[in-house]
């Protein structure tokens, strides 16, 4: 379990709390190392950086949206929280996770 690392993924799902919906098909993504360094941890901003959080959203938000095909995340893990991370990141949180079903199509959010 690395504890930094679920503080970070805790933050960015106390920041999106009221936003998400597990089962949605629009989704955002947080880069883990930019969230990292804004809390502080420059050790995980450099080993995650441009990895994403995965964040399923109520709707869209405004800004761009592209469309995705939902069968590029394979092994990915949905958290209780609903955020969604590459299967990696899962174990190495060491948090309760289970694998994440993708939508055939994904509507890609750019805030």
């Amino acid at each position: 379990m690395n504890k930094e690392l679920n503080e970070v993924l805790n933050r960015i799902g106390e920041e999106f709390k009221e936003e998400i919906s597990a089962e949605s098909a629009f989704i955002l993504d947080v880069d883990i190392g930019k969230k990292a360094e804004e809390l502080g941890y420059l050790s995980l901003k450099e080993q995650y950086h441009n990895v994403d959080v995965i964040v399923p959203l109520k709707q869209a938000v405004e800004g761009m949206k592209v469309m995705i095909d939902g069968r590029t995340f394979v092994d990915y893990a949905q958290f209780d929280s609903g955020l969604v991370v590459p299967g990696y990141v899962a174990k190495e949180s060491g948090l309760p996770h289970r694998a994440y079903e993708a939508h055939d199509s994904l509507v890609r959010n750019f805030a």
